[in-house]
């Protein structure tokens, strides 16, 4: 029997609750906590109406606010936290639970409100208070960075005895009819895809200009899509747990719509997190768009397509060279179907889900603060596929170049 706080009630929120709802052996009772109650509750009116033995409740909570969430923690006495909040919000709630002595799991790393740049250094500092109060924190459980680090570990156990090259591939061909809208929260997605691109390589990340490297790959059910370089978090930490590497780089699909209105905004500022003053008030333009632009949570029942996500290895097993791609396709209907969210939170809300009951059930819990490639990824590997995930295996891949 246990109990998990979910913090956060967006479409990432919304598919973790479901999902943990169809483990009900695993997850007895989940608390969905948020700033704004009435999204709480309507997820928890969805997930009964599916059905579920799982133990739900509500409440309303401010995730940058400490001395509330270490309340709240030592009141309730979760087994784990699940963090789907904003990233801005990961080191108030890591503290909180250092302080209540309740375990932690996210699905994006620290990225500070004001300097739109995101690492890992900030969390991986909470390692030893971690392992001295006898807790766990896996951070970064979410697709990419969170699967394409499964992926990785299980190439390295299975295939390789060094990897060389890592090429992280993420297309979404879905199409939700707006002319433009992000698939995951705006405000994150929109400094992630207009800030400098980077990829690891010989030892040092080496920086590029935004959008300035692009890739022209053929995706299995999706077709022919542009990509381009960004800098992604998981090769922060892929590049010191994967024996060898060379390289890692990360590709992310754009249509050439998207990236047209997105130079509009951000030629006349809508991008920009520096605040302004406007008719006395002092706002931050990307945050005033966020507002305005259609919520990702309420884009599954118009977005069709899939989804194709995976990662391209390059190395050597026992003196040959190998070649080896382990990829995902998840269609946005079929997820609309099954828990009303389009793919890009699914992708993101079933793997929190699968390191939750991991770390429940045994298989992943030891004391620290870990990266998911630290953990054994074959009990991963095998729920992927049976919740809803499953995963393919190219092993003559067509590389990028």
């Amino acid at each position: 029997m246990s109990k998990v706080v979910i913090i956060g009630a967006g479409g990432v929120a919304s598919v973790v609750a479901h999902k943990c709802c169809q483990q009900s052996k695993i997850f007895s009772e989940i608390i969905i906590a948020s700033r704004t109650l009435s999204k709480c509750e309507s997820i928890k009116a969805s997930c009964l109406e599916k059905g579920t033995d799982t133990k739900i409740f509500t409440t309303k909570i401010d995730a940058e606010n400490v001395p509330q969430l270490i309340q709240f923690f030592q009141m309730e006495r979760p087994d784990l936290v699940i963090n789907v909040a904003l990233p801005y919000q990961d080191l108030t709630i890591m503290e909180a639970c250092l302080v209540a002595k309740t375990n932690y799991l996210d699905t994006a790393n620290y990225e500070h409100p004001d300097t739109a740049k995101f690492e890992y250094k900030e969390q991986w500092a909470y390692r030893e208070r971690f392992q001295r109060a006898g807790l766990t924190a896996i951070l970064g459980c979410g697709f990419d960075p969170g699967v394409t680090g499964v992926f990785s570990a299980y190439a390295q156990k299975h295939y390789f005895d060094t990897i060389e090259y890592i090429d992280i591939l993420d297309c979404n061909g879905g199409d939700h009819g707006y002319p433009f809208a992000t698939n995951f929260n705006p405000e994150i997605n929109i400094r992630e895809v207009s800030a400098n691109g980077s990829y690891w390589e010989n030892g040092s990340f080496k920086e590029t200009k935004p959008m300035e490297i692009k890739r022209e790959y053929d995706f299995e059910s999706v077709g022919k899509k542009d990509m381009y370089l960004l800098h992604h978090e998981e090769l922060e930490s892929l590049a010191l747990n994967i024996n060898g590497i060379k390289r890692i780089r990360f590709f992310m699909t754009f249509g050439q719509s998207y990236l047209t209105h997105l130079k509009c905004l951000e030629n006349v500022g809508m991008t920009s997190i520096v605040p302004i003053n406007y008719n006395g008030m002092e706002i931050v333009p990307l945050q005033f768009l966020k507002a305005i632009l259609p919520d990702p949570a309420t884009l599954g029942a118009k977005t069709v397509g899939k989804t194709n996500i995976g990662c391209i290895y390059q190395g050597f097993k026992d003196g040959k060279p190998v070649k080896y791609y382990v990829y995902n396709i998840c269609d946005h209907q079929d997820c609309y179907k099954e828990v009303g969210s389009q793919a890009i939170s699914y992708t993101t809300g079933v793997p929190a889900m699968i390191g939750a009951a991991l770390f429940l059930t045994g298989k992943w819990k030891k004391d620290g603060v870990y990266n998911v490639e630290e953990f054994d990824p074959d009990p991963f590997m095998e729920m992927l596929n049976t919740c809803g995930l499953p995963w393919r295996e190219d092993f003559n891949p067509v590389l990028v170049d």
